[in-house]
């Protein structure tokens, strides 16, 4: 009996998902329901050139492909930093990743592994996530801001993506609060990734802690980094802050507001009610949500101000993985 193409077609149950960060390449395979069923995490190597980190994207889903059969694989989707052309599948200019200027990433990827293979902007991906699978599962449009190292962002309209017509719509982080204020990576002025992105954050909080040490006041954010001020990051802030330090709780409140005002600017542009937070400040005490929302409220336009939701992301570090495989689903 000859067998029908329907019987001898593989079928398929999972895609990979690549988070290609800074720091590391965080790949997976996650089943039809947005379940991950298997995951690793390598370095990036971004300071050794886009040939690197494409290597390092190739071992992770080389390594995922000896645990599960390539045959029922629908695809490979990764999430990269900067704009993409996804149409072309080109990630161009990513920050932080030296001698990356514009690299034909599906092309190079199609050539090792003959899937599927879709590109999209890493908070794009996050967004999506939410937006199949997490706190954004129920609302047709929202905001989605990831809020970490720096200050990245997503837009969902009619539960899909807007990325613009040049695919960089988005980038909540590059919405300037001051004209005069600090030099962002970007190269503008006053962006709010330059008053709240970690490297603010744990930069203003040292100069805080240095100046109260003075005047004899010592904070919990101290005992947590050992007296090591340079080791201060977000999640220690957020630490001490659910522990009552007064210090750490300012910070958190200043940045919250400060967002806020970013989050109603683009809220009164784009009328759009719902903002669905992620990143690392996703798990930040009660206190820091109700700050953006008071920002937000205080700020946003009246007829808009009734309807605001400033909502906790669910998927917290796997939502630009989740969200990269759901481009090939």
């Amino acid at each position: 009996m000859v067998e029908t193409e329907t019987a001898m077609t593989p079928k398929k149950t999972y895609a990979v998902g690549v988070d290609m960060g800074a720091t590391t390449i965080k790949s997976c395979v996650v089943d039809l329901n947005g379940k991950i069923l298997d995951q690793l995490t390598v370095d990036t190597k971004a300071s050794k050139g886009p040939e690197i980190v494409v290597q390092q994207i190739m071992v992770t889903v080389q390594e995922l492909f000896t645990k599960h059969k390539p045959a029922e694989c629908l695809g490979i989707g990764i999430g990269a930093p900067g704009v993409v052309n996804v149409n072309t599948g080109t990630v161009l200019y990513p920050p932080n990743f030296a001698d990356w200027t514009e690299v034909a990433l599906e092309q190079v990827i199609r050539k090792t592994f003959p899937l599927p293979v879709s590109i999209e902007n890493d908070a794009n991906c996050a967004a999506l996530a939410e937006a199949k699978h997490g706190a954004g599962s129920d609302v047709k449009d929202f905001i989605f801001v990831i809020w970490g190292t720096g200050v990245g962002g997503g837009i969902i309209l009619d539960r899909e993506i807007y990325r613009g017509p040049f695919g960089g719509a988005g980038e909540i982080g590059h919405v300037s609060i001051d004209y005069n204020g600090p030099l962002c990576n970007c190269g503008n002025r006053g962006c709010i990734e330059a008053y709240i992105g970690q490297r603010y954050l744990s930069a203003r909080t040292k100069e805080i802690l240095e100046s109260e040490a003075h005047e004899g006041v010592r904070s919990k954010i101290q005992e947590l980094v050992e007296g090591n001020l340079v080791r201060i990051e977000p999640t220690t802030i957020s630490m001490a802050a659910q522990q009552g330090d007064r210090t750490a709780i300012e910070i958190l409140e200043e940045a919250g507001d400060l967002l806020g005002c970013t989050l109603a600017s683009v809220i009164n542009v784009l009328d759009i009610r719902t903002v669905v937070v992620g990143g690392g400040i996703s798990a930040a005490p009660k206190f820091v949500f109700d700050a953006i929302h008071k920002g937000v409220a205080s700020r946003v336009l009246k007829p808009h101000r009734l309807a605001i939701r400033i909502l906790r992301a669910t998927l917290g570090n796997s939502a630009g993985m989740i969200g990269a495989a759901s481009l090939v689903m």
